[in-house]
């Protein structure tokens, strides 16, 4: 079973995969027109994100058996055409959810902490203790909202911090844990100090954070996004920072990421929320560590060895 790798992977991925008998031609520079010619010699694809596996190119996949996601996200992917072809889809949420469990709990207490600020006025020679005074998470509420792989091990991660954490997620059934209590959506609108969000991207989850979302929480909340921009806008941002209804934004991913390409008015809208204090911006990195990089190519050949065990 020959497998095409069209993305960097760590090093490992090869050899994991050799090991149990696939061939491997590993193409991290290949470019799509090159993809969709050399396509159909294979039997499995292994992707990140950096091409959508879109029908125009899985039609030319004539022998593909499975896809392999390095990675938790599925958006770019065209889940239709590939159950109407039974092609097996992969993925590796379990390599990454410590990664992001810690960095959403990071960027909180940093925010909490005033630790970026108090950094770069230390360095200026500004001693401003009161400037700086801090928030404590003890005591407080979170709001999970998605309670799969990763919203579960950020509530697992929230343990020792002697908080609340509501768990909501519309399409699972008695989820609750030691870490986190069932909740409705409702429930987490009326007693949240803090929000996660861990959900896919899909045309539900979409702009899903309106403003009228946003304003149906009972008192003025924290945000953290670690899953999807998409699913909230600058303007909303903005909009609910400026009124007071946002108390803070910890902002992993963004509407638009590819930053030289935004819109005048996204331009614009991420500028004002650039001259904010109370937010926090990391480059889509929530899940990014040298240990997850690894631990995802663990999983997903795990994974694809269970369906088809040549060895």
């Amino acid at each position: 079973m020959r497998i095409l790798i069209i993305d960097d992977m760590h090093e490992s991925i090869t050899p994991l995969l050799e090991e149990l008998s696939f061939q491997v031609d590993y193409r991290p520079d290949i470019k799509r027109p090159e993809i969709e010619e050399i396509v159909a010699g294979y039997e499995g694809l292994i992707i990140r994100s950096k091409t959508p596996m879109d029908r125009p190119l899985l039609e030319k996949a004539s022998k593909l058996k499975f896809i392999g996601r390095a990675g938790a996200g599925l958006d770019k992917i065209d889940l239709d055409y590939i159950e109407e072809h039974d092609i097996k889809l992969f993925h590796a949420p379990e390599g990454n959810r410590d990664a992001v469990g810690e960095h959403a709990i990071g960027m909180l207490l940093a925010l909490f902490n005033h630790i970026g600020k108090a950094d770069k006025e230390v360095r200026k020679g500004i001693w401003d203790r009161e400037g700086n005074r801090g928030e404590e998470l003890k005591g407080k509420t979170v709001g999970v909202f998605g309670y799969g792989n990763m919203g579960s091990t950020f509530a697992k991660k929230l343990k020792g911090f002697e908080v609340s954490v509501l768990a909501y997620d519309k399409y699972k059934e008695n989820y609750g844990d030691e870490y986190a209590t069932v909740a409705s959506f409702e429930e987490i609108q009326e007693k949240a100090d803090v929000l996660s969000i861990h959900v896919p991207l899909t045309p539900e989850t979409r702009n899903f954070f309106t403003l009228e979302v946003l304003m149906g929480f009972k008192k003025p909340f924290y945000l953290i996004n670690t899953a999807r921009g998409e699913v909230i806008s600058f303007d909303t941002l903005n909009k609910a920072l400026s009124n007071g209804q946002l108390k803070g934004a910890l902002l992993d991913v963004l509407e638009n990421e590819k930053l030289k390409t935004l819109t005048a008015e996204q331009k614009l809208s991420f500028e004002e929320l650039c001259e904010r204090e109370n937010v926090l911006f990391s480059p889509h990195i929530a899940g990014w560590t040298f240990q997850s990089y690894e631990k995802i190519n663990q999983v997903l050949v795990g994974k694809i060895h269970e369906a088809f065990p040549l060895k």
